[in-house]
């Protein structure tokens, strides 16, 4: 009886402050929205795939659609236009980020750069990372870190050629994607059992991390999610990553407290290495007028797993799949490489100003397999009004970039892999064309993005220039291969991607 009567006395707030909030948009256009039920809004509507379902819905009701997920308005964004409205024009207003108790949880109390809220300490550790981890001359000291894992990934594959067996390339683009993460960030990488437990770890990690939790939207059902014991997990995976962090920060404190007394005063910060070194230098030097604790060393270190690893690998996943399914975009490739690099079997860094077919194809790629769909949730911080309708403080906004980048009015046969469209084309991934927004833009736009493109291609040029790919027993890809997709923040396939390699003459 006493939960009767507890369930009434819920619902009833719920409807008290339903109609409030109705009350106060009242006589204000609000933007077009599906059918909802009580209490739980639209959250019913989203499925499986968010992203196939929020486009067949904007389909109906718009490209700027308002939502309830529970007692959140969430605006849902699914044109080129309005994402520039959001991410530029009014890139100020939208640049908060909703709470979200998974990122809490995993990442240091959101004090990462990707999901700190909006505001002084958020601009701080933007900076370090464009500054210190991700700029240009950084990014192009960790070219030997990529040729050289590249390099031990292409010697793996080689045993496969003779035997005829099928290698599991989802495994191993995880692998090559996170042994040079872990360099650059880390300074080592991990192997053995260890890297087992690493790669374990990473993978619950990220998982977790696109887990949806209904406290988020139904705040008075936040107890489900410690019931189904979600939280605990999420914990224990924090906990150890932490323990995994701490472990290597006092060990690289340790090692520059026996250094030699010219490196223990070395000023120089591109003497510094890894991320985990340069971000040691900044707190040792107090190098940007701001104070960073060993929680936040943590936090923008983990940042580089969150988006450099999963998103990585995936990309590398999808357009292997591609090429699979198209043997002649795979030729054209194989040919480009053949030009640009001669006799040589590597294809280098160099050599990549000069593809521009593979370049079109990574774009391609991005287009038609974003590896985020939805990006990372933004949050309006004060009313607004957007083409003609108002938008309230406080709501979550979702750009559908996977939509976007599908959409007939920008795209030509949109649904179609064909990286000729980008060959005479500006557009790029940058986060200037609103078309194609793979990495987001404006100032919740990856910082990494420079870093992901250079591993991406230069593993995706090496795997098919030392070696022609072809689905295991002869199996055409086209219209045969399984293009089944993950539930989660990141769209992965869903089986692994199995191929069976040959050496190219």
């Amino acid at each position: 009886m006493l939960l009767i009567i507890f369930s009434i006395f819920l619902v009833l707030i719920f409807q008290f402050i339903w109609y409030s909030k109705s009350k106060s948009t009242e006589g204000k256009s609000l933007a077009p929205s599906p059918p909802k039920f009580p209490i739980i809004g639209n959250l019913h509507q989203l499925g499986l795939y968010p992203h196939r379902t929020l486009q067949s819905l904007a389909k109906k009701y718009g490209p700027l659609m308002l939502l309830r997920l529970g007692s959140m308005p969430v605006l849902v964004i699914s044109s080129a236009d309005v994402a520039r409205d959001i991410m530029k024009t009014h890139d100020r207003i939208f640049a908060d980020r909703p709470h979200n108790k998974m990122f809490d949880i995993l990442l240091y109390g959101s004090k990462d750069v990707a999901s700190a809220p909006y505001g002084e300490y958020w601009r701080q550790i933007r900076s370090i990372s464009v500054l210190h981890l991700l700029n240009v001359k950084r990014v192009q000291s960790f070219r030997v870190v990529r040729e050289e894992e590249i390099a031990i990934l292409m010697e793996k594959i080689r045993p496969f050629c003779s035997s005829s067996l099928p290698v599991n390339l989802s495994e191993l683009l995880s692998e090559v994607t996170n042994n040079i993460v872990c360099r650059v960030a880390l300074g080592r990488k991990y192997g053995g059992d260890s890297g087992r437990v690493m790669k374990k770890l990473l993978m619950d990690f990220t998982e977790l991390l696109g887990t949806f939790t209904v406290g988020d939207y139904v705040p008075w059902l936040d107890w489900l999610s410690h019931v189904s014991g979600l939280y605990g997990r999420a914990n224990r995976v924090a906990k150890q990553i932490d323990e995994l962090l701490a472990e290597v920060i006092e060990e690289r404190v340790n090692r520059q407290k026996g250094a030699s007394e010219k490196h223990a005063a070395d000023s120089d910060i591109e003497s510094h290495n890894d991320f985990v070194d340069v971000l040691l230098w900044i707190q040792s030097q107090n190098a940007i007028g701001f104070p960073i604790d060993r929680t936040v060393i943590k936090a923008m270190t983990l940042d580089v797993f969150a988006a450099g690893t999963d998103t990585t690998a995936t990309a590398l996943e999808w357009a292997m799949t591609e090429l699979l399914r198209h043997p002649i975009v795979m030729k054209k490739l194989q040919d480009e490489g053949r030009n640009v690099s001669g006799d040589r079997t590597h294809i280098t860094e160099e050599d990549l100003c000069h593809m521009q077919y593979l370049k079109a194809v990574v774009k391609e790629t991005f287009r038609l397999h974003t590896p985020i769909p939805l990006l990372v949730p933004r949050k309006s911080t004060q009313d607004i009004e957007l083409n003609g309708y108002h938008i309230e403080s406080g709501t979550q906004v979702i750009v559908n970039a996977w939509a976007i980048a599908r959409d007939p009015m920008y795209w030509d046969q949109p649904e179609e892999f064909k990286p000729e469209r980008f060959l005479n084309s500006s557009i790029d991934v940058k986060g200037n064309d609103f078309q194609l927004i793979p990495f987001g833009a404006g100032r919740r736009g990856c910082p990494g993005t420079m870093f992901a493109v250079a591993v991406i291609e230069l593993v995706l040029a090496n795997l098919v220039h030392q070696f022609h790919w072809s689905l295991p027993n002869g199996v055409e890809g086209e219209k045969t291969l399984d293009m089944s997709e993950t539930v989660g923040l990141t769209m992965h396939r869903k089986n692994p991607l199995l191929a069976v390699p040959v050496p190219n003459k």
